[in-house]
């Protein structure tokens, strides 16, 4: 699949469409340290980062009109993402998540969001994002972001993709799975089912698909995410290779050893981001999916959703 050549003589313009929250990282009742955090907000941040001056990245939410979410469009500005695209919502406040990590640095988390302003994205007649799809070149979305909407606004987003993809634009799907958010399991299949039937790059991670469909282990949800109606696929596997492909052509993609693992928050974040930056530059999947696992590998070395700038500059575009 080919997408946008290096050589073009004007920028790309991707939007992330999604929810990003308040994160506070730490034990319970102890020590706590504030930042702030969201799958779709993650990848933008590190999209902005490695895509340079060749990348305009956008993200697309809605945040209340409280000193918390002012603080938050300021620090994505300060990153490089364009703000424009966000909804300010009177009497509204951000979500709110805590992390607490094992020793291995695997996560567990609490979520108080049932309130969150970007739950009302669509309630507006239109949204900017909506009025300025033709001037965008890629859009990107997860599970969460179809989750966190009603019905409604779950519509409004599959006619935005479809409009896209239509007019060529990439259009990425993240299967981040998170059964809480769902009011059933069928209710997550019939809406994956559809956003996969529109996307035009899917980007699987497949302990997610396995829990989505009650596979019996992860071979059994490769093959599943290998048959899905997406013509460009990349399946994140963990610590194992990457698989990426499309039309029954597969290879697989090395991931980078780490010598100690500190904290997986935005592993696949990351590696959809590195992914995305390479593809929409001109490389080649494998190549975009290398540089989405030496992107994902720096991640997981450094707590939080979004590690300092100056960990990873070399991965950062001039």
């Amino acid at each position: 699949m080919t997408l946008f050549p290096s050589t073009s003589t004007r920028p790309v313009s991707l939007a992330a469409l999604g929810e990003c929250m308040l994160e506070l990282q730490g034990p319970a009742f102890g020590n706590l340290r504030q930042t702030f955090g969201g799958d779709t907000l993650n990848t933008a941040v590190y999209l902005a980062r490695c895509g340079g001056a060749n990348l305009r990245v956008h993200y697309a939410t809605a945040l209340g009109d409280d000193s918390l979410s002012a603080g938050m469009l300021q620090r994505w500005q300060d990153e490089g993402v364009m703000t424009g695209l966000v909804q300010r919502l009177p009497g509204r406040v951000p979500g709110l998540y805590l992390i607490e990590l094992d020793e291995g640095g695997e996560r567990r988390f609490h979520y108080w969001r049932g309130q969150a302003a970007a739950r009302s994205f669509f309630d507006a007649a239109t949204t900017a994002l909506e009025e300025q799809a033709d001037a965008l070149d890629a859009l990107y979305l997860s599970g969460i972001s179809l989750a966190i909407l009603p019905q409604a606004g779950r519509e409004r987003v599959l006619a935005l993709m479809a409009h896209m993809r239509a007019a060529g634009k990439l259009v990425a799907f993240d299967n981040n799975y998170r059964p809480r958010l769902w009011d059933s399991v069928a209710d997550a299949r019939y809406w994956y089912g559809r956003a996969f039937a529109t996307a035009s790059v899917a980007l699987i991670t497949a302990d997610d698909h396995q829990a989505l469909h009650g596979l019996p282990d992860l071979a059994a949800a490769v093959s599943a995410a290998q048959a899905l109606p997406v013509p460009e696929i990349a399946i994140k596997r963990g610590g194992l290779p990457a698989i990426v492909g499309g039309d029954g052509q597969w290879q697989e993609v090395a991931t980078e050893t780490v010598q100690r693992v500190v904290d997986t928050t935005a592993a696949g974040d990351s590696f959809a981001a590195g992914y995305l930056s390479r593809r929409l530059a001109g490389a080649t999947q494998a190549e975009a999916a290398a540089f989405g696992n030496r992107l994902a590998a720096r991640v997981i070395q450094h707590p939080g959703a979004l590690i300092p700038r100056d960990v990873m500059q070399d991965l950062m575009a001039g």
